[in-house]
């Protein structure tokens, strides 16, 4: 039995003074059991999670409902209600980069962060059995969006308990965000995927270099490879909604391992 999606056209966030479109998928049996409880899944650019046709390149997309109904009928992850959340088309740098850049603008993504934390997890939980818990509660993006994943991560470690960070721009700013690593004083080490394509190349996309050099600071700051760290460097791999759908599943089961009954 496959999940559903579901399409919001109608929630408008105060902060970013526009209505944002949400596609949320409800995995089998979660209108069986009324009662049942959820972990939740956030994504970043929600236009490339599920639907080739709203993609940023036509046809090419994650395919995250295909690989969790498989993953899902194999029992190899826990259920889960995932969010694909648009991002704001033109705002999109601006919105999920830390800091302002002289060249490149951005630094919005703290007020992002408050779309997300204070405006949008309050909305879900009215409509969806959504757990509150930041063990309970990931957040995913690749480019950018790995970069915004990151950053929202380290800053709301309370909120957010598991962290999808695939081909992330440690370039932005001069890599500052490697800064911001070093700087954490939050004791929690939020369980983290995190990915790299082996031929991304440089900036502006990423490169192994940048991304090994995040590894080893994640890893100094406490993060346990195999254990709340799984790397992956995807041997052939660009920088391309095809590269990082095929890195989905492995992600999901990283993330949400099925519980030993």
């Amino acid at each position: 039995m496959p999940g559903q999606l579901l399409v919001h056209d109608d929630f408008y966030s105060e902060a970013l003074g526009c209505q944002r479109t949400l596609v949320v998928y409800l995995p089998p049996g979660y209108g069986r059991d009324t009662r049942r409880q959820y972990p939740v899944l956030f994504f970043h650019d929600g236009q490339n999670v599920f639907d080739g046709r709203t993609s940023y390149v036509p046809g090419q997309y994650w395919r995250v409902k295909e690989s969790a109904d498989d993953l899902l009928a194999n029992r190899l992850i826990e259920p889960v209600i995932m969010v694909a959340v648009y991002h704001g088309g033109e705002k999109r740098i601006h919105e999920y980069t830390p800091t302002k850049t002289r060249k490149l603008g951005g630094g919005g993504a703290n007020l992002h962060a408050w779309m997300l934390v204070q405006e949008l997890r309050p909305w879900l939980r009215e409509r969806y059995r959504i757990l509150p818990q930041a063990r309970h509660t990931a957040l995913c993006g690749s480019s950018l969006g790995g970069l915004a994943t990151l950053y929202l991560g380290l800053t709301h470690p309370q909120v957010f308990g598991r962290l999808g960070v695939m081909s992330p721009s440690v370039w932005w700013d001069h890599r500052i965000i490697l800064k911001m690593v070093q700087t954490v004083q939050h004791p929690e080490r939020q369980r983290m995927w995190l990915d790299i394509g082996t031929e991304e190349g440089n900036a502006p996309f990423g490169s192994i270099r940048d991304v090994r050099l995040l590894k080893a600071t994640l890893v100094s700051k406490g993060w346990r490879e195999g254990r709340s760290l799984a790397y992956f460097e995807a041997e052939g791999a660009d920088h391309s909604e095809r590269a990082w759908a095929d890195r989905v599943p492995s992600m999901l089961q990283f993330l949400f391992p099925r519980k030993a009954k």
